[in-house]
């Protein structure tokens, strides 16, 4: 068979706690949404539906950043627990190499790259699309709607609002807009009648008028002018609209590869620069590949650290994810800025970590002592500890130090102990032998 029993136990215990941990981690992320979706709901109006569906299309986004380190989070604690449990020590005895169980830790890995590729090419590009789409239905719908007859209206940027009729078909009577847009030189526009129009690619409401005036202050009150009109168009944009885009979408993310593609061969033809595409593009293969080598480094990196149990395997993951994405962030910002080249720039800390991972894989296939990355564990391990006692998480450690004292710590005899007991048994044997016999003559 080509998984044994072995393979399916640790391929078992890597998927458990690696959608356990991407679950903890998006849990994470979404905390800093709830506020503002709750403010949506009170004062906004958006229904729970909406809700659900922003909150759907925002995980891909999540889930991008959540997935490597999912998969490094379990294979450290995944081995960590073999070594803490001495299953390692009892794999190591049944003459399994550190190479074979590694198989089943590359089948993880391949899903976990699978799971990345589909959330960087499809999920990504689809959840913000959607997300999109959803703003601008809720800015179409409160558009519409909170426009009322004889009411100042606020809720468009830079923009005070008044009616005289509002009909069904978005058509106004009698407009009046005071326009603060333009610093030091406010407008107060006048209409016989108007009408709202929505541009889904542009997320704008657009308000055409017909058959109005302006009437303009500038230069500190020193000029006023006005101006006739039979067609005015005017863009009309929510102030909460760049807040969702802000919150929800990171760069040119949304955008699928066949998109950046194109917008990178329309800035060539402009001859503007295209760094910033072509790193966001260089991503969608690096971030998922991440995926394969935080598998293979985290299985060494859980047998190092089990000394110091779960806190110490989940300190060192903590640690070399921030190591991984402060690298990650400044390789590409130089990329963006032409420092570095756009396309290898996000894949630096990829070939660092692959050095990494080569280096401490075949230390533990030859068992040779690895003192470097020793060293590394107990700087960080040193760094925990210090974190734990300045937030006041020693005490819990301090409870389950002396709940362990409390118990009788038997050790298994080893086979030079159990030859040396058999040589001092037989000796008495002999002895007593010899002693019977000359009692009988």
């Amino acid at each position: 068979m080509f998984f044994k029993i072995i393979d399916r136990y640790i391929l078992t215990e890597l998927l458990k706690i690696f959608f356990i941990s991407i679950f903890a981690m998006t849990m994470v992320l979404y905390l800093d949404k709830f506020l503002f979706m709750a403010e949506m709901i009170v004062n906004r109006g958006v229904s729970f539906l909406e809700l659900v569906l922003m909150m759907v299309y925002i995980s891909p986004a999540f889930l991008a950043v959540t997935i490597p380190m999912a998969v490094l989070m379990a294979s450290v604690v995944t081995f960590n627990q073999f070594s803490a449990n001495n299953e390692w020590v009892a794999m190591k005895a049944c003459n399994i190499s550190f190479i074979q169980l590694m198989k089943p830790v590359l089948f993880f890995s391949l899903i976990a790259y699978l799971m990345a590729n589909i959330i960087m090419f499809w999920a990504l590009p689809w959840g913000n699309q959607s997300y999109k789409v959803l703003v601008y239905d809720i800015i179409k719908n409160r558009a519409n709607v909170d426009i009322k007859p004889n009411v100042f209206n606020r809720d468009f940027k830079n923009l005070i609002l008044l009616v005289k009729e509002h009909q069904q078909n978005s058509l106004l009577k009698g407009v009046f807009i005071a326009d603060t847009s333009k610093e030091g030189s406010p407008q107060i526009i006048t209409s016989d009648q108007g009408v709202i129009l929505s541009n889904p690619k542009t997320l704008k409401i657009q308000l055409k008028l017909d058959r109005g005036t302006i009437h303009q202050l500038s230069n500190e009150g020193g000029d006023y002018q006005t101006l006739n009109f039979d067609r005015y168009d005017i863009n009309l944009s929510l102030p909460d609209t760049e807040r969702l885009e802000k919150k929800a979408l990171v760069g040119n993310r949304e955008l699928s590869f066949t998109q950046i593609r194109e917008k990178i061969v329309e800035m060539k033809q402009k001859g503007l620069p295209t760094s910033g595409p072509e790193v966001e593009l260089s991503k969608k293969f690096s971030i998922p590949f991440t995926c394969l080598l935080f598998a293979f480094l985290g299985a060494p990196l859980g047998i190092k650290s089990s000394r110091s149990g779960k806190s110490g395997s989940f300190g060192v993951t903590l640690a070399v994810i921030m190591l991984y994405y402060v690298g990650l962030i400044l390789t590409q910002n130089l990329g963006r800025i032409g420092k570095l080249h756009s396309y290898t720039s996000v894949w630096i800390p990829n070939i660092i970590l692959i050095t990494v991972v080569i280096y401490v894989i075949y230390k533990m296939h030859k068992e040779l002592p690895f003192r470097l990355m020793e060293r590394f564990i107990d700087i960080l391990l040193t760094i925990f500890d210090y974190a734990k006692i300045i937030f006041g998480w020693a005490k819990f450690g301090k409870r389950n130090k002396l709940r362990t004292t409390n118990r009788i710590i038997t050790t298994a005899p080893s086979l030079k102990g159990i030859d040396s007991l058999r040589k001092v048994s037989n000796l008495k044997k002999a002895e007593l032998k010899s002693k019977s016999i000359q009692k009988e003559s």
